[in-house]
């Protein structure tokens, strides 16, 4: 089973919809900052210079289950794992609580490229160096 990175977030007044509950479009959000605060964990980010070119991991997959409502000052507690890491590709796993009860879980892929402004983004194998990086956090 892979390793578990957590943290918690608090849900914000403008997170609701008319409801009172979390909209379901703000999941994805917390999923991708709780993958932002796993990579800076691991002193990686999800745009970088790395070795003289700038890299970036654009997402190229999302899905999240909605289990039960979170709502206004709810602090959620997420669980990131990285599920697989691919020759360039990564792909994470979120399970989101509020006291022990699931909220929801979902699942990001992202790809490793080069990102050069004014071209297309080039999909690349994932450096050694920080593949060793998000292997390490999947232990």
């Amino acid at each position: 089973m892979p390793a578990t990175f957590r943290t918690t977030r608090r849900v914000q007044f403008g997170d609701t919809d008319t409801a009172g509950i979390v909209h379901f479009a703000r999941f994805f959000c917390y999923m991708e900052e709780a993958e932002h605060e796993l990579l800076r964990s691991l002193g990686l980010s999800v745009v970088m210079d790395w070795e003289g070119r700038r890299i970036g991991f654009p997402r190229v997959g999302a899905s999240c289950d909605f289990l039960r409502p979170a709502r206004f000052e709810d602090v959620l507690t997420i669980d990131v794992s990285i599920e697989n890491v691919g020759r360039s590709s990564i792909t994470y796993g979120f399970k989101m609580f509020k006291d022990e009860e699931a909220v929801a879980r979902g699942q990001l892929s992202a790809v490793c490229c080069v990102v050069t402004p004014g071209q297309p983004l080039e999909a690349i194998e994932i450096p050694e160096s920080i593949r060793a990086r998000l292997e390490s956090a999947g232990r």
